[in-house]
């Protein structure tokens, strides 16, 4: 099981619609995958709430696809305080992550995967080499602005997905 993590905690973010493109791409493949967006996530405090995504959505899972939106030249607050607020050794050690950054500029956010990647290895994570930058997310959208549409950024998720299917050894791969 996948857990897609939309990292950040924006209502309506482009974020979110490409995190959810990578669940329909998930869904295509006929990978089993679950959602957790930070929208109205307390990560401030490990309360019951807290407590329950971690039970839900974290502990139980190894692999994990993380969108990580460019803020301020890195990655959301938010995603950072979600690492931090629980236990780090009992809940992301010795799993594994890809990364997906998005930005409306020109980067798709490449300084903010290099830093959460720099804190996912230090959390003990495995990070796969090929992080995919989505650049000018908003001109990629599909006439509705629910899903990436762009031939080329479809064709680049699906084989960044394609390739983290293999290097974690799962065995359907369509």
């Amino acid at each position: 099981m996948i857990t897609i993590i939309s990292g950040t905690n924006r209502v309506g973010s482009n974020t979110r619609k490409v995190a959810e493109t990578y669940a329909r791409i998930l869904e295509q493949k006929q990978v089993p995958y679950q959602f957790l967006s930070l929208e109205g996530v307390n990560v401030l405090q490990r309360d019951e709430a807290f407590m329950a995504i971690e039970n839900e959505y974290i502990v139980p899972t190894t692999d994990f696809l993380i969108v990580s939106p460019e803020y301020n030249g890195s990655f959301p607050g938010v995603l950072k305080l979600l690492m931090d607020t629980g236990k780090t050794d009992k809940l992301w050690w010795n799993k594994r992550a890809m990364l997906a950054g998005v930005a409306t500029g020109r980067a798709g956010n490449l300084r903010g995967m290099d830093h959460l990647t720099g804190v996912l290895n230090h959390m003990k994570m495995t990070v796969l080499p090929t992080k995919l930058p989505i650049s000018q997310v908003d001109k990629l959208l599909d006439a509705e602005g629910k899903y990436i549409a762009e031939p080329g950024t479809l064709q680049a998720m699906e084989r960044q997905v394609d390739e983290y299917l293999v290097w974690i050894g799962a065995e359907q791969v369509a």
